[in-house]
């Protein structure tokens, strides 16, 4: 077979493909892999954290899920345990406090026996001017984003790396590719998290572990709400109006949504990423202007 021919094989096979997918062969989804995975999603009350756990819940996976408070976190689990039948265990933890964190991942593996999957999330820190924050804030929201990914990162590794799987995912934002505005605490500490996590991913990837990063853009969840009202209230318009404006700094106009962000996070912890490294990606409408 020459070269020409194996082109022209390939090229009807290429647009083949598509329409046998969509038409369905043996299953009408991709396989992510995940049904025997125990994954560990923190912050997942509310917001992002709770959808990419929807996500994985519904995918077949097992989870630990965690937030401040105990009784919401086992109201959440039950919450995504009933309709999706995964099983799904709540602990309450602050993953600012690394004798929390220690704790969480003890319960975890205690409950199921090991974590496969970490996807590392915290709330967003207060937003503000340079000269507005002390020192005292600067360490909080320290251990809030950067101290939580590198300690939730350290427990885990341990067992991942005796089974050779594993997959570490941190949930940082468009603002380490982009900054954006009065967000200086999380343009400067989800950049740091995102030079670990690339660090990290070299020295772990012979151990079959994947660390990549999800890069948020606006997303409709409590914490864009509440964002958008505190800086309309300054501005003396409404948070719609101030939406409006994050939309229209969005090639596609709108805000996105928790279960798109979602999406692209249950791909990247699966079976299906196992070449995928080392990357952040953004999941933003088009937001960041940089070609890479």
């Amino acid at each position: 077979m020459n070269l020409a021919h194996t082109f022209h094989v390939f090229s009807q096979w290429s647009l083949l493909y598509p329409l046998a997918i969509a038409r369905g062969t043996d299953t009408d989804v991709m396989d992510l892999g995940l049904k025997n995975k125990v994954a560990l999603v923190t912050a997942s009350s509310r917001g992002l954290g709770r959808a990419v756990a929807e996500e994985l819940a519904a995918e077949g996976a097992s989870l630990i899920i965690c937030s401040r408070k105990q009784e919401a976190i086992d109201r959440v689990a039950q919450e995504i345990q009933t309709p999706t039948g995964s099983k799904v265990f709540g602990v309450g933890a602050d993953v600012s406090n690394a004798d929390d964190v220690a704790r969480l991942v003890n319960a975890g593996i205690e409950q199921f026996g090991r974590i496969d999957i970490l996807v590392t999330n915290a709330g967003g820190p207060p937003a503000g001017p340079f000269e507005s924050f002390t020192l005292e804030q600067w360490e909080a929201a320290t251990r809030l984003l950067l101290h939580s990914a590198i300690e939730l990162a350290r427990h885990v590794l341990p067992g991942m790396k005796e089974r050779r799987w594993g997959r570490i995912l941190n949930i940082t934002s468009i603002a380490v590719k982009q900054p954006v505005d009065n967000l200086i605490l999380s343009n400067s500490l989800r950049a740091a998290v995102t030079g670990f996590a690339r660090t990290l991913a070299n020295k772990v990837a012979q151990s079959g572990i994947t660390v990549n990063n999800s890069m948020p853009g606006y997303t409709r969840t409590e914490r864009v709400e509440e964002l958008s009202r505190m800086m309309a209230e300054k501005e003396g318009i409404t948070p719609e109006e101030f939406v409006a404006r994050w939309e229209q700094e969005i090639p596609m106009r709108r805000i996105g949504t928790p279960s798109e962000f979602a999406a692209l996070a249950a791909f990247l912890v699966s079976e299906r990423a196992s070449y995928i490294t080392g990357t952040s990606v953004p999941v933003d409408g088009g937001w960041i202007k940089s070609l890479l």
